[in-house]
């Protein structure tokens, strides 16, 4: 008997540590903190930030550009040429290239066309596609497939988080099983304390035999071993709990002695409908991002097919001493200068395959993006059985556990009439216990569904 004294000491020990607990964390409060602090929802934040630079990027094709040249000779005391120019190319979305150069050049053998005035030559103009590249070119189809790309990375973001959501949850909730177990364990073992010394002192005053007194101490150690394993339970519950709380500076947080979790039976507030949820699914990450894909596959199809075109590239210049005079200058008629250049391969073997490879991607990405629905679709539909397959069960024993209870409090009316015995009112009462062990469980389980099947029709963390 000493031996079970003390593990009854241990366990009122432990008993006073747990009922110093005087804060929850509710389930709201928790996914919050996980939301900002934890590492993926600042990844998922941080790859915004790839879409954004890979749009900047591409902007960055339509970015003026300043160009200078100097080229001298100097041989045999000669000044063979000194040719100086300088300008600024302005590219434009409408595929029409601006430009302004100024050039300056003198020499003994300087080349005839190089010869302006003394003051410099100034020469404004464009340069214009008429062929390839007049509807798109490869700088305005890398910028859209940027832009499209920043798009993507914003689902990519709500991928990251509606994982993160579901996994959160499922912490969150085994947490709050095992402590309630913890709570119904420990109050079996008070029962069967509480019991064991009442036979104990039955055996005393001659009213039970010694036999009832070692069932009572039997029950005593089961239950203490059942409460020993559901306190291993809950320290694995917690200690994965905390993989999820981080602080602000981005340092990983440990369950503090004190907090435990709300009720995992407490109702908590079912926003969606499953008709609702079956609409959603359409635009699932996973859908938004196979659609982004494809865009950007037919920005790269347009393109491709603007090279089979020839390429005809059109330049004309003004051309004038000083800026004023500009407006003086009659289109074609003086003072400017003009080329044409005209270019395209004989069998474009290269072009058109390029372009039947883009295709072909396409084709790919579409009966990928058509079996990912249906998956999707059957996803959604199997965690929406189970979520109600889980509610029924639920429902059921819970009137299971009413029914055990009755026949509980039944029985010990007929043990106080002496019509029963302590080893009826212990099965009586293990059929309870257990009963109530699996309700947890059930309502976890109930509420990890609900995520999951929120997550299977793309929802997660709001935004």
């Amino acid at each position: 008997m000493s031996y079970l004294k003390g593990l009854c000491f241990g366990f009122l020990l432990l008993l006073s540590q747990v009922a110093l607990a005087q804060e929850v964390l509710s389930y709201e409060q928790y996914l919050e903190w996980v939301r900002f602090y934890h590492p993926v929802a600042r990844q998922a934040d941080i790859n915004l930030k790839f879409g954004e630079q890979e749009l900047r990027m591409a902007r960055g094709g339509f970015d003026p550009k300043l160009f200078g040249n100097y080229d001298n000779k100097q041989f045999n005391g000669t000044e063979y040429y000194d040719k100086r120019e300088g300008g600024i190319a302005v590219p434009t979305m409408a595929g029409v290239e601006l430009k302004g150069v100024f050039e300056q050049n003198r020499g003994t053998y300087l080349n005839a066309e190089r010869t302006v005035p003394s003051n410099g030559l100034i020469a404004a103009g464009a340069s214009v596609n008429l062929g390839q590249g007049l509807l798109i070119d490869q700088r305005r189809a890398t910028l859209r497939q940027a832009e499209i790309y920043k798009d993507l990375t914003q689902s990519e973001r709500q991928l990251f988080l509606n994982d993160l959501y579901v996994d959160a949850t499922s912490a969150y909730w085994f947490w709050s099983a095992s402590y309630q177990n913890l709570k119904i364990l420990e109050e079996s073992v008070e029962l069967a304390q509480i019991r064991f010394e009442a036979v104990k002192e039955s055996f005393v005053q001659g009213d039970l035999p010694a036999i009832d007194t070692v069932e009572a101490y039997t029950q005593v150690m089961n239950r203490i071993y059942r409460f020993q394993s559901a306190q291993i339970d809950f320290v694995d519950a917690s200690q994965s709990l905390s993989t999820f709380l981080w602080d602000e500076e981005g340092q990983p947080l440990n369950l503090i002695d004190g907090v435990f979790p709300q009720d995992v039976l407490a109702p908590i507030e079912l926003d969606y409908d499953q008709a609702t949820l079956r609409g959603l699914v359409a635009n699932h990450p996973v859908i938004r991002i196979t659609d982004f894909e494809l865009a950007s596959l037919d920005i790269e199809r347009r393109w491709k097919a603007e090279q089979l075109k020839p390429i005809v590239k059109v330049n004309y210049n003004f051309l004038t001493e000083t800026v004023g005079q500009f407006n003086e200058a009659p289109f074609f008629e003086n003072n400017y200068k003009w080329g044409v250049t005209i270019m395209t391969p004989i069998f474009l073997r290269k072009e058109r395959g390029g372009l039947g490879l883009t295709k072909a991607k396409i084709d790919f990405k579409q009966n990928d993006r058509d079996l990912k629905f249906l998956q999707l679709q059957a996803k959604l539909e199997a965690e929406i059985n189970n979520f109600r397959t889980l509610g029924d069960q639920f429902g059921v024993f819970n009137a299971n556990i009413l029914g055990l209870e009755s026949l509980l409090e039944g029985e010990q009316i007929r043990f106080q009439i002496g019509e029963s015995s302590l080893f009826l009112i212990n099965a009586r009462e293990v059929s309870v216990l257990d009963g109530r062990l699996i309700l947890n469980d059930l309502a976890a389980k109930r509420k990890i569904a609900y995520a999951k099947m929120l997550n299977a029709a793309g929802i997660g963390f709001e935004e």
